[in-house]
């Protein structure tokens, strides 16, 4: 890298120069707003071509979700703090989920997904394999005994997985009327709960 723009302080590594694109973007949007940060703007901020940013991310909508990732971890700690006391494995997910439909949207990096321009982002975002990892790591903190409940960590995965893509569509589409938590909990309770159930208990209800 040569000592052309990055303020005359090229970055050290490659692991470097994302980081201080992810920041740079992070006080662009700040600034602009996020539907009116270009790549432009974030090249401009570092005072490197959009070539370099390139190089390091295939397009905008990329730094915006690297930037909302980086925003997840203390979201993650509310979320588990919320849900202490409750090691139902059912009343736990359901719980984390409209914890989730309650505060995402209010929590500025996170919702930056929500608002990008590109409506499908989120979607594929949410869905990838690395996210849906993260998200079975999440279920892991749990304060819940998932192997007694019938949940081994292949399970966390799928289980990740629907959650992720339920969590999208509602955070996309948000029921009517808007915020409506008891309608959510009861609609979760009714379809989602069940398929928690251990599975003997499961084979015992169908006899």
């Amino acid at each position: 890298m040569g000592h052309h723009g990055w303020g005359g302080q090229p970055p050290a590594s490659d692991a470097e120069a994302r980081q201080r694109i992810i920041d740079a973007t992070a006080r662009c949007i700040d600034r602009h707003g996020v539907t009116k940060t270009t790549l432009s703007d974030v090249a401009g901020e570092l005072g490197v071509t959009r070539q370099t940013v390139y190089r390091h991310f295939g397009r905008l909508s990329d730094i915006i979700g690297a930037v909302a990732a980086q925003g997840a971890e203390s979201f993650v700690d509310q979320l588990i703090a919320h849900l202490q006391g409750i090691t139902d494995p059912a009343q736990a997910v359901v719980e984390g989920m409209v914890f989730c439909v309650r505060t995402i949207p209010t929590e500025p990096r996170l919702s930056l997904l929500l608002r990008l321009g590109d409506s499908s982002a989120f979607g594929r975002g949410a869905t990838t394999r690395e996210t849906i990892a993260y998200g079975a790591q999440m279920l892991q903190r749990y304060p819940v005994d998932w192997a007694a409940a019938g949940i081994g960590e292949d399970d966390l995965d799928g289980l990740a997985e629907m959650i992720m893509r339920l969590l999208t569509s509602l955070l996309q589409h948000p029921s009517e009327p808007a915020h409506d938590e008891a309608h959510l909990r009861a609609l979760l309770n009714r379809w989602l709960a069940p398929a928690l159930l251990q599975p003997t208990a499961t084979a015992h209800n169908h006899r």
